[in-house]
């Protein structure tokens, strides 16, 4: 997902990375990484091209963490990231930790995470943060696990009043 903002306003923009438009069900495989990165960039570039203003961007779980790894490597190609349900590590393997990118990130970041989640708990989010040198926020959704939640609606106008107001502030 991207986000620019304008005088107008938040255009929000859904995008499915590249392993998903070639299979519409399924994990990404391990080598569906670097093209999915790929996929963010040209995307990115093409609406900074079209609007000059600030240009956010998101993800979900996977998604959100090939945005962080691609914001890690090129820093101004986004002026924010909102990562919701970031996998830390895969279930139940705390000891392989996805975050040997992080202290490499230069733009500020919004984090979501579910209380339940099982790629990693508060705890490990909050030990894991003062390795990223940007300002981040961690908005914690208690009861709620890697999906965020059955009450999508009031989640989503959580996250977005959140992330908008960090974001201006």
């Amino acid at each position: 997902m991207a986000a620019a903002f304008s005088e107008q306003g938040v255009q929000v923009i859904r995008y499915d990375l590249p392993y998903r438009q070639e299979r519409p069900h399924g994990p990404p495989r391990p080598g569906d990484a670097a093209r999915d990165r790929q996929g963010l960039r040209e995307q990115l570039l093409s609406l900074r091209a079209q609007n000059p203003h600030r240009l956010w961007l998101g993800g979900h779980s996977y998604g959100g963490r090939q945005a962080s790894i691609l914001a890690a490597d090129e820093p101004s190609l986004a002026d924010a990231l909102l990562l919701l349900s970031y996998p830390l590590h895969p279930p139940n393997k705390p000891d392989q930790l996805r975050t040997a990118h992080l202290p490499k990130l230069q733009t500020p970041t919004l984090f979501v995470h579910g209380s339940r989640d099982p790629f990693g708990s508060l705890d490990e989010f909050r030990s894991a943060i003062p390795s990223i040198p940007e300002p981040v926020k961690l908005l914690e959704i208690e009861g709620t696990g890697h999906d965020l939640g059955q009450d999508r609606a009031a989640v989503a106008g959580n996250i977005a009043s959140t992330f908008l107001s960090w974001v201006a502030g």
